[in-house]
């Protein structure tokens, strides 16, 4: 039966750049899950009859919100919903199976990267049909809704068993409880020379995967472990908890910092190591004695994709976050194919991708992707580079000193200041506004300052702009500094320092990052007078 509940409205459910997150009890508060779900059908048209994809990463409060949203979805007339067995569903898989089976759009529920747990971190947020995170005008509409939503409309019935791969209904509606992982291996293997890299690891190549307790525990199992023939114990903290096992899911060198010293530990190192974040969209790529930062890796598997049988015919063009280096800029350029430079958030890239003008994207913030599907996806970049590995036969250091004596070295790091008072973070990017006019030609202890903007995007698709999306300081020779604050944190402000050199010169490309990066973080210190108006000392995080 169908009951419509009144309900009243919260004013705090703007999406972010990945939809909406909020610790739990937040979402635990009477009707809060509800008037999102409800405010996200309310702002759709012609679903009626259409199927909806729902899952999560697993984490805290996620089943209990995929039994909401699978009963709401059923009062508002949708034929079918596919749910994950078990709730889960990494979210490059959930964008899979949208556009695999058609789906209308899919519900994911994960806050990414951030902690899970009973007082820790949920979200949940909506892709539209072509398997990409809703772009703005969907999201202004869903926060639209939420402030004056008045009830919602649900199904009245038991909870159904997610543990068992079954077809249900639910009053006219049909619940399909499928194996999260089949869909997604099955396009793996389409995109991947998989016997090559069977037999790199017939030769003994040795291989760790930090699966960080989080969802691509179960699809690094099976495809590396059982597709690829990786010995057993390849894949580690596999089994997805609602907890991440107490650990924060965040594959950076703080969070991932046992793979890495693994990985740094000399001779008997392992050759590769990577892991992947809560719901799976993130990658971290480490070869024995050497990190690979993220926007490297992004040049470098760029560079590199037509090795891989899904990429044999070359790539269309690249697209990267503004805040990403222009490392993969140097790749497209030698290539002679397209480059674009969007807003932080994946969803930016959908329009290029769909319109045929990108095939490899990524974000700075570990996040790689192609068009294969309209997420990030942390397994596909780990995959890719095991194809790249298999084929050329050399080691990551190897292929990465190479690949920066051919394009020059973007010396780049990250500097993240967490939990910053909301509207102390948010008056230095005021200043920094402020002072962007007068900026060019002054010089900063040996810097002299080129150009200075509040970056905005033109989507050339689509033909819509997106302003204030990051303060960019440029210096004469191609050095950089970009202020922006995260949109995936639910405490606080986080403030997020990207830094950036270019290095051409072979013989200087084996320099300490932070040492060459020295004069550009003691001047972005200067410009934004980050001490005297957050009380940090340091960044609370570096990558």
């Amino acid at each position: 039966m169908i009951k419509t509940i009144a309900t009243k409205p919260y004013d705090d459910q703007k999406p972010g750049t990945s939809g909406l997150r909020k610790k739990v009890p937040v979402f635990q508060q009477e009707n809060y899950a509800q008037n999102f779900i409800q405010s996200i059908f309310d702002s759709l048209e012609d679903f009626a009859g259409r199927t909806l994809v729902i899952g999560g990463d697993g984490r805290y409060f996620n089943r209990e919100v995929i039994q909401i949203a699978i009963k709401m979805a059923a009062a508002n007339g949708f034929g079918k919903v596919m749910v994950g067995k078990g709730g889960i569903l990494s979210t490059p898989a959930a964008s899979n199976l949208i556009r695999k089976y058609k789906a209308f759009g899919g519900i994911i529920l994960s806050a990414s990267h951030n902690p899970g747990g009973p007082t820790e971190d949920f979200g949940i947020k909506y892709n539209t049909s072509n398997g990409g995170p809703a772009p703005e005008k969907i999201t202004d509409a869903i926060y639209a809704r939420s402030k004056v939503i008045d009830s919602y409309k649900i199904f009245d019935a038991p909870d159904l068993d997610l543990d068992a791969i079954a077809t249900l209904t639910l009053g006219d509606m049909i619940v399909e409880i499928i194996d999260p992982v089949a869909d997604y291996a099955e396009l793996m293997e389409e995109l991947f020379d998989f016997p090559a890299i069977r037999n790199l690891f017939g030769l003994g190549f040795q291989m760790v995967f930090d699966a960080m307790s989080a969802v691509t525990g179960p699809y690094a199992k099976e495809i590396i472990e059982r597709r690829l023939g990786a010995p057993e114990g390849t894949v580690r903290n596999f089994t997805p908890l609602p907890d991440f096992g107490g650990h924060h899911p965040d594959p950076n060198l703080v969070h991932a910092k046992e793979l890495y010293d693994e990985m740094m530990s000399g001779g008997d190192a392992p050759d590769f190591g990577a892991a992947s974040d809560g719901d799976g969209d993130r990658n971290l790529i480490i070869g024995r004695g050497i990190f690979v930062t993220p926007s490297d890796s992004l040049a470098v598997l760029a560079a590199n994709a037509q090795l891989a049988p899904g990429y044999s015919k070359g790539i269309a063009g690249i697209a990267r976050s503004m805040p990403t280096s222009t490392a993969a800029d140097k790749v497209a350029e030698k290539r002679g194919i397209g480059m674009y430079e969007t807003p932080t958030g994946w969803k930016f890239f959908g329009n290029l991708l769909d319109a045929g003008k990108v095939t490899i994207c990524g974000e700075e913030s570990a996040g790689t992707g192609s068009d294969h599907v309209r997420e990030k996806d942390g397994l596909w970049a780990v995959l890719l580079w095991l194809n790249i590995l298999a084929v050329r036969g050399e080691s990551v250091e190897d292929i990465v000193t190479q690949h920066w004596a051919t394009y020059g070295r973007n010396y780049y790091s990250r500097h993240d200041y967490e939990g910053v008072d909301s509207d102390a973070a948010n008056g230095l990017i005021a200043a920094l506004r402020e002072k962007l006019p007068s900026l060019p030609g002054t010089k900063i202890g040996d810097l002299t300052v080129a150009t200075a903007d509040d970056f905005a995007y033109h989507d050339p698709v689509d033909n819509s702009v997106s302003r204030n999306q990051g303060i960019r300081v440029l210096f004469a020779g191609g050095s950089r500094v970009v202020f922006r604050l995260s949109g995936t944190g639910t405490s606080g402000a986080t403030l997020r320092v990207y830094i950036e050199r270019y290095e051409p010169d072979a013989n200087r490309h084996n320099l300490e990052t932070q040492a060459a990066l020295a004069d550009l973080i003691a001047a972005a210190e200067t410009l934004a007078d980050i001490r005297a108006r957050t009380g940090r000392d340091a960044p609370t995080v570096i990558t």
